[in-house]
């Protein structure tokens, strides 16, 4: 960035889950103020606490998170509902002198608060319905080969088992009568208000990251993450399709509860599950631009991180 550039400072502490970015991110706000927004499409949800990894009562004590339990999970959070919330948190912050701190690993929303979401369809509830009772009838492939007759852009972009954005690919098309590719390329870019310090958290080896995540997750279920997904079960709201329950870990526990497989299949799905997301992940951050890169298995990770901060936002 330019030295002339008069935007107020905001900072992006990124990177794979399991990387450290929680406590990262409350040494910022403990040593030089900075207020946090969680970047994150499962701890919006209140009642998803152990699988999400959301920071307790204690660490919210200490630094308080906006945009955590703000909304039920039987109602859709999408990444433009986050833009409009994180733009509204932001401008609250920087008009009060502080410096916004932005922090998870839900990269999407963090793309969709930069680029913009402006001139795509609103979710439509019929249309999705219609989708979700084509997905049972003809399977995921059969959704993603009717994406690549109309959209063979988003269908070459999208992998074949991931419904969400197969699923919302395919209802803009529906809803607008054109191609998600093409709406995406209308679209003009804006200059982001703030000017932003962007930071990855991630282990240099990935075997580290690896244990981690599976450590992590047998944390999890010894923390009582059945017990939580099947408290969440008896409310009788909620639906295995649901996006908070599409969420990892809860839906492979979800599975477990419906007999599909034992409880040791279940640990090995919710491991290669979240190594999964670390990896996609990971694909995103290697395309973001102007990243600063800081290894947590470094002794001076954390002093890294903070040196960065203080010498952009002072």
């Amino acid at each position: 960035m330019s030295s002339g550039d008069t935007r107020p400072p905001a900072v992006f502490l990124m990177g794979p889950t399991a990387s450290g970015k929680t406590d990262a991110a409350i040494a910022l706000h403990e040593r030089l103020g900075c207020e946090i927004i969680s970047v994150d499409s499962a701890m919006v949800y209140r009642g998803l606490d152990i699988g999400s990894a959301k920071p307790g009562a204690d660490e919210l004590a200490r630094a308080p998170h906006r945009l955590i339990d703000i909304r039920d999970p039987a109602d859709p959070y999408s990444a433009a509902d986050f833009r409009g919330d994180a733009l509204e948190q932001m401008r609250d912050i920087t008009a009060r002198g502080k410096t916004p701190l932005l922090t998870g690993g839900t990269m999407l929303y963090y793309k969709q608060l930069v680029d913009g979401v402006n001139n795509l369809p609103p979710s439509d509830p019929s249309i999705r319905a219609r989708l979700e009772d084509e997905r049972a009838r003809d399977g995921l492939a059969g959704l993603h080969r009717r994406l690549g007759q109309v959209d063979p852009a988003s269908a070459e972009r999208l992998h074949p088992n991931d419904p969400q954005r197969i699923l919302r690919a395919l209802e803009v098309y529906e809803a607008s009568g054109r191609p998600l590719t093409e709406l995406w390329a209308e679209q003009r870019p804006e200059t982001f208000p703030w000017r932003v310090l962007s930071i990855a958290l991630a282990p240099a080896e990935r075997r580290v990251l690896h244990q981690r995540i599976a450590a992590r997750f047998h944390a999890m279920l010894e923390a009582g993450l059945i017990d939580e997904v099947t408290a969440l079960r008896n409310r009788g709201s909620l639906h295995s399709g649901m996006p908070s329950m599409k969420s990892v870990g809860y839906r492979q526990v979800w599975q477990y509860l419906d007999g599909e497989f034992d409880r040791q299949t279940l640990t090995t799905r919710g491991i290669i599950a979240t190594r999964q997301l670390a990896k996609r992940q990971l694909t995103w951050l290697r395309r973001w631009p102007d990243l600063h890169w800081v290894d947590t298995l470094s002794a001076e990770a954390q002093a890294r991180v903070l040196a960065l901060v203080e010498d952009r936002v002072g």
